[in-house]
């Protein structure tokens, strides 16, 4: 998996690829900071089971840092495959590894059916516990602030709104996403002082 981080085939995309929620219409706390006197911000939780729930489909190109959203009623085997395909759609060229959790919907029998249809699209599943292989949950974070973070949220669509413009707004910006620590900045000295003794 760093590999393809790392050096990926000649022609082939990398994609991580993961699902964020459920989210619910509802008041979102705002992002960790501090009032005008001091204290901490706080949020009245507002939590309820609704039907509304919204989940978010993601996929993060590591090359290039674009992103592709995808806003669904359910995390289930056919919206994941409607999502495979907006992916595939957007990789119209070479071979397209996608990193993703075992999550059931992504191994079943009709997604495995529907990938011999497609075999540009390769998976590539991270080991169970090691979500911090998948840049996509670094991008998430990133996400939240944009899109959630102290807004208040009506309906499903005020949500799928707020993703798409969160979304454009992020890949406006966007850089390619590199695997491991860069390598500390060297120091130049302004001034060399010397001593005479």
């Amino acid at each position: 998996m760093v590999e393809l981080y790392t050096s990926p085939p000649a022609g082939a995309t990398v994609v991580c690829t993961d699902e964020l929620g459920p989210m619910i219409p509802r008041t979102f706390p705002p992002a960790p900071s501090w009032s005008p006197d001091g204290h901490r911000i706080k949020n009245e939780i507002d939590y309820s089971r609704r039907p509304e729930k919204t989940w978010v489909y993601g996929a993060l190109r590591v090359r290039d840092g674009q992103e592709l959203t995808m806003t669904a009623t359910s995390r289930n085997s056919a919206f994941y495959q409607q999502f495979l395909q907006l992916v595939e759609d957007a990789n119209p060229v070479g071979d397209i590894y996608v990193i993703t959790d075992n999550l059931s919907s992504h191994n079943s029998v009709s997604t495995r059916t529907w990938l011999e249809d497609h075999p540009r699209i390769r998976h590539v599943f991270i080991p169970v516990s090691a979500c911090w292989l998948n840049l996509q949950e670094g991008w998430w974070r990133i996400f939240r602030k944009t899109a959630l973070a102290g807004r208040s949220f009506g309906d499903r669509d005020h949500i799928t709104h707020a993703t798409e413009v969160a979304t454009a707004q992020l890949n406006a910006r966007a850089r390619p996403w590199i695997w491991g620590r860069p390598a500390p900045p060297t120091r130049h000295l302004r001034r060399r002082y010397v001593y005479v003794l």
